[in-house]
Formats: C-alpha cells, structure tokens, sequence
C-alpha cells in the first residue's frame, strides 16, 4: 500500500507538470493586464513544434526551445490584435485557441500522412526525458523517490515557477509588471512603458505554455504524434488553476500536482474496491475546475484577487 501511495504521488507530479507549464505562463500574461484565453491552442502549437523537431533532430534541447518560439509566434499574434489593435481579449484569445487547435491539426495529418502512420521518436529522445534519477537523493526512502526522481522538463517547470515569483516580487521589473496589470495609466504617468511591458511577458509567457504542450506530446504522448488527443483540455484547466493558485506561481507549483493527481486516479483505485467507468475520472479534472471557478467567484480578497486591469484595454488617450 505504501509503495501505491509513493508511485500516486510521483504519478501526479508527472502528469501534472505540464499544467505547471501552462499555468506560470497565463499568470504572467495576466499580471501584464491580459487575460488570454489561447492557452489551449499555445499548447498544442508547442506540442507539434516540440515533437517534429525532436523527431527529426533527436534534439530534447532543440525541441523545447522550438516548442517555446512556436507558441511565443502565436501569443505574439493575440499581443498584436489586442495591445496594438485593441481587439477584444475574450475573442481574440479564443480565437488563438481555435487557430492554434486548428494548425496543428492540420500540419500533424500532413506530417502523419508523410511518413505513412504516427511518428514515433526516437529512443535516445525518450531516454534524454527519462527520470534523471539522481544519486543518493533519489535512494532516501520515500521522499527521494518523490522529489528526486523525475524527467528534466518537470524540474525545468519547477525552476520557471520559482524564477517568475522571484521576477514578480522582488525585482524592479518585474514590480512595473504588476502596475501595469493593476493600473496601466498610473503605470503610464510614471515612466513605465506599458506596451513593451505588455507585449513581452504575452510573449514570455505564450511561450512557457508551449513548452507545456511539448511536455505532453513528448512524455504523456510517450513520444507518439496523436491528432486530437495530446492536449485534451488542459489549456482549459489551466486558466482555472491561475484563479485556483491565486496568480501566484509558487502556489501554482502544489495546485498542478493536485489537479494532476485527478488526472492520475484512474490508474491508482483497484477495480476490486469500486467499479467506477473511466469517464468519470477523465470527467474530475473539470469537475474540480467548475468548483474551482465557482468558489472563487464568491470569495472576495484583495491580495489574492485578478489584477485590476486583466482583461481590459488599454487607451492612452483616456489618460
């Protein structure tokens, strides 16, 4: 039973780690002052550009950077439609999900039809996202199992959440951010130029969900080009885990490997015990997000509140 329980945890990690990914990536989208709803279609542009590259150049190094500048490319668009053009966020963002969805779809029939069936990678590129195992630590019973013993990309995800929290907090830059997410005309008056500010964490933060989406078409997919079935909606929880972890990326760490263990439950509760059909297990993850969504709306707090200007253009000649 205990050896059940370790293997549940290090389960929820593993599959939780892409929605860390996404989710780090649309809290600094939002602290910039944009809600972009193109979380989903960012992800699956960074699936197929992380998985052709690391297909045809057995490359992890090369596919992730690929998976981050694809999804970069369309976060770039919507920063386009809605910063400079003033497009509304909503559309603009569910457009990005649509075109994003829609691209990928399409090049990854070509690229299947091209190499006549669904491309593998290679087995050097599954090994180069093996668990690192690292020794001694990854020996400590229990925990080293647990925390030291995972692929690369679940570290990387790790790091870029506390790098973000840092970049949110305690540096210069980062706290003209939060001003321009809060009260961009005040941010105005005082010096800070919104839109560059705007325009590069879309960007930066696009780009981090891609590397969630190649997360999954390289280690959930194991390394298998499946059309229609890599992403599967975790664009979608990941918007709600922004609200869940209160945009704060540390917390987003914890909050994705819970909705990461919904993911994983199937596979941990014996058949023996209670006979529960697969779609209602595939169904918790959702199920958690409405309650998620629903609880938030009525909690009311400040501090751990949308920043003020999410969502909302910004016109500088309404100064």
């Amino acid at each position: 039973m205990n050896n059940m329980f370790v293997n549940f945890l290090i389960a929820s990690i593993v599959s939780g780690a892409p929605l860390l990914f996404a989710t780090v990536g649309e809290i600094l989208t939002e602290k910039a002052g944009n809600l972009n709803l193109g979380v989903e279609g960012m992800m699956w542009m960074g699936a197929l550009a992380g998985f052709y590259v690391a297909y045809k150049t057995e490359s992890v190094t090369l596919a992730i950077f690929s998976a981050f500048c694809f999804a970069a490319l369309g976060a770039f668009i919507y920063a386009l439609l809605t910063v400079t053009f003033k497009a509304n966020q909503n559309v603009t963002g569910l457009t990005l999900t649509t075109f994003g969805i829609g691209l990928s779809t399409v090049l990854g029939y070509a690229m299947t039809s091209a190499e006549g069936g669904a491309p593998k990678v290679s087995d050097g590129v599954k090994a180069a996202l093996s668990s690192l195992n690292i020794p001694l630590l990854s020996k400590i019973p229990v925990i080293g199992p647990i925390v030291f013993n995972h692929n690369i990309l679940v570290y990387l995800g790790i790091f870029i959440a506390v790098l973000c929290a840092f970049y949110l907090k305690k540096t210069r830059t980062g706290l003209n951010v939060r001003a321009v997410g809060e009260n961009p005309a005040a941010a105005d008056a005082a010096g800070i130029n919104v839109t560059r500010a705007k325009y590069l964490n879309i960007i930066i933060g696009g780009g981090i969900c891609g590397i969630g989406g190649a997360y999954m078409s390289l280690i959930t997919a194991n390394g298998s080009w499946q059309p229609g079935g890599i992403v599967n909606g975790s664009g979608w929880i990941a918007v709600a885990l922004v609200i869940f972890v209160s945009w704060s990326p540390l917390k987003a760490i914890l909050g994705s490997f819970v909705f990461g263990a919904f993911n994983a439950l199937s596979n941990y509760v014996p058949a023996s015990v209670i006979e529960i059909p697969i779609s209602i297990y595939q169904m918790l993850p959702f199920i958690l997000t409405i309650l998620v969504l629903i609880i938030t709306s009525i909690r009311e707090s400040r501090e751990n509140s949308q920043p003020a200007g999410c969502g909302v253009n910004y016109f500088r000649e309404d100064r």
